[in-house]
This record gives structure tokens, sequence and C-alpha cells, in this order.
């Protein structure tokens, strides 16, 4: 690969330790000096978003869902993973008001919302991105195994045309079409997930069921974006093997950052996941600010496995590959060094005005 001039990112509408170090600043004021741009895909072109999904741009860093990583990887994307990150993000299960589902065995032999495969996915053989579908599944699935039950012990009613809303902004759009059906009494419960869907279900009346981020065994939570992998071209590993460190290092001061700054960090998350402050503060709890960073950690890479597994089982992988193989462990063993080594002569920081 040539010299670097523009780094470019990319992350979900979710809490992220990236998204954090890039409202704040940092990794402009990281790389300015060296003459390197950082960009994020979230302002770019269509033509340039589009690698969101496919990985396809070696200067892009992803903090994003696995159901768009694995796949990718699957069809032979030269991707790495080099970091994973957990935050339980308000994964529940939606039901009308006055429903007598509260805990997952109450799900059996009830009708739940599956959303169809897009059909430009199916056309394009690219399924992972109906990740509706696939985080729908898993989130069923998690429930009812900490039940003892199977989703053959449940009605899937499939919901949405399979064409896709694109544009729709009001937190429902091509994800979460599964609560109309069911103010529409079409299905008995829905699977949501983040502000957004948090803002959307008050919109409707539709009520919390179960909160699977209870669930008292990470297993049953693992999901699209649990855990959510950092992904690299190997091309961007290869020749700017220090360019991605000192960027996985802002990330991880930017994490630290967080644990003592949750009130900015709500305000920055009101522009980051498209949710009102209601929803945010609602779907991000329980200490989520103190455990933004990334990490390798032997269990988070058994988890991650464990989604792969499920991709592959459900139909969203074209075939399996070496999971081992894509780890590489080196950029953010050196970022940690590098922040520790750095950490006294850092400052602090507020969120900049109007965040």
């Amino acid at each position: 690969m040539a010299s670097i001039d523009t780094l470019w990112f990319t992350r979900c509408p979710v809490p992220t330790a990236t998204g954090l170090a890039y409202k704040l600043g940092w990794l402009d004021d990281e790389f300015r000096p060296s003459g390197i741009r950082i960009q994020t895909l979230q302002d770019a072109a269509p033509e340039l978003a589009r690698h969101h999904y496919d990985h396809e741009l070696p200067t892009l860093v992803r903090e994003g869902g696995n159901l768009l990583a694995i796949p990718a990887r699957a069809q032979g994307a030269r991707t790495r993973l080099v970091g994973l990150t957990w935050i339980d993000e308000w994964q529940s299960i939606l039901v009308r008001t006055g429903s007598d589902i509260s805990s997952p065995k109450d799900l059996e032999g009830r009708r739940l919302a599956l959303p169809a495969f897009r059909a430009a996915d199916i056309a394009e053989n690219r399924r992972g991105r109906s990740i509706a579908r696939g985080m729908s599944l898993a989130g069923y699935k998690g429930a009812l195994a900490s039940a003892g039950l199977t989703l053959d012990h449940v009605k899937l009613v499939e919901v949405g045309s399979g064409e896709g809303t694109r544009g729709r902004r009001d937190g429902l759009g091509e994800l979460w079409q599964g609560i109309e059906a069911l103010g529409q009494g079409l299905v008995d419960a829905v699977y949501v997930k983040g502000a957004a869907a948090a803002d959307s279900a008050r919109k409707h009346g539709a009520v919390v069921g179960i909160d699977l981020d209870k669930l008292p065994d990470r297993r049953f939570r693992i999901n699209n974006g649990t855990p959510r992998p950092i992904t690299v071209h190997e091309d961007l590993l290869a020749s700017h093997f220090d360019v991605l460190v000192r960027f996985l290092t802002q990330t991880l001061r930017a994490a630290e950052w967080a644990k003592t700054h949750v009130d900015d960090v709500y305000r920055v998350l009101e522009s980051e996941t498209r949710g009102g402050p209601e929803g945010v503060r609602e779907a991000y709890r329980d200490g989520f600010h103190l455990s933004l960073a990334p990490n390798l950690s032997k269990d988070r890479v058994e988890d991650f496995r464990r989604q792969k597994d499920f991709q592959l089982t459900y139909g969203f992988l074209d075939r399996d590959f070496d999971y081992d193989a894509w780890i590489d462990e080196r950029p953010l063993e050196a970022a940690e060094e590098r922040l520790r080594v750095s950490a006294p002569a850092q400052p602090s920081a507020s969120a900049p005005a109007g965040i």
C-alpha cells in the first residue's frame, strides 16, 4: 500500500469509544501533524459509504456489527479482527400492554416477529446485511435457551416486505417493522435493540416483556453487537501498522475518559445513536460507560466464536473459515502499551460545546 493521506473509520449508531474519540477531536489531533485526514463513512458519499458493508476499502477501521463482518470474512474479505467490545444496548422483547409474556418461558407457543430477508441481500448473496433478521433470530434463540427452550417451541412469523425501507429516520425503518406487526395483533412479541427502538416502542405503545440485558448468563445475550468486532484490511495492518496503533490508542484513551464523564457521553450518544435523551438513557445504563474499551480476552473471543457458529448454522454464512487465524492481537497490545506510557501526559477533556 502507498503512503496514506486519509484514514477512514466507520461505526454503528451505538456507544463506541471510536465515536467518542472522533467527537472529542482526539483522532484529528493525533493525525493532523502527520498530514493524515480522518474521515468517517457516516459522512461520506454513497459510493464510499457502502464500504461499511463490504470491507473493500483498504484504509478503513470498522467498529460495527458482526452480522456484516463475519459473513464478509466468510466470503473472502481480506480483513483481520483486531478488537472486540461488549456493550449491552437495550436488547428487549416487546409485547402489547396487558400481555402475559414477562419471562423467557412465556414465549413457548407464541408468535414471534421475524423480519424478512431483504430482496437485494438474497439477490446479491449478502445475507448478513439483513441484520434485523439475524438480530431477531439470535435474540429469540438466546432468550429461549435461558429457559431450556429452542426455536422449535415458538412460531416465527415473517414481517416486512423484504424490500427494505432505507431512508426512514423514525426509529423503525427497515429494522423494526415488527413493532407495527405487534400493534396490529399479527404477532405476540418482537425483538428490538437500541435507543431508537426504545423511542419507537414508546411511540407505538409497546412495552418491554423481557429485558434481555438482565439475563444472567452473557451467552444468552450474544448477538450482532455483543461482541462487536473491530476489523481492518490486511493491507492497512501490513503497511501502516503504526497508524493503526495510534488510532487504537485514541480509542482506548476515549474509553478511559468515558469512565468519569458519563453525562458528556450521554450527550454524544444522542447524535451517535439517533435517539432522543430519554431513549438514550433507557437503552444505555448499568455502568455501560465503564467498559467501552476493546479487548481480545479469552471469554470475549469465545463468545464471538459462538456468534460465528450461529451465523453458519442459520444460513448467514456461505462457508466456515479459520476463525483463530483471523485474529491479530498485536495492534491492540501495542496500543495498550502506548497508552500506558503516555497516560500521565494526556489531559482531561469535556465534550465539545454543542454536543
